[in-house]
């Protein structure tokens, strides 16, 4: 099975706080595909987000997102757009 990663800077405002972890928990849920966020010693499935909101991730941190499964690339495009994009937040 096909495993994918890709570093990522959080560059919103107020970084992975609850709208932000929502908004990426309902995006990962429509792919077949285990997405996982990795900062430092911590890492947390991207459906769960309570587990995002323990990465404490703000502004500046870097992190790892991989995606492992049928749908893995395209899951993984999908996800680092949205964090791109600032979780289409104004800021």
């Amino acid at each position: 099975m096909i495993k994918l990663e890709r570093q990522m800077t959080i560059s919103n405002k107020l970084g992975l706080h609850a709208r932000a972890a929502t908004k990426l928990a309902v995006l990962a849920a429509d792919f077949d595909a285990n997405i996982t966020l990795i900062q430092g010693e911590k890492s947390a499935s991207a459906a769960s987000v309570l587990g995002l909101l323990m990465l404490e991730s703000g502004i500046g941190k870097m992190i790892t997102v991989t995606a492992k499964g049928p749908d893995a690339e395209v899951a993984l495009n999908a996800v680092c757009d949205l964090i791109d994009a600032k979780f289409d937040e104004c800021c």
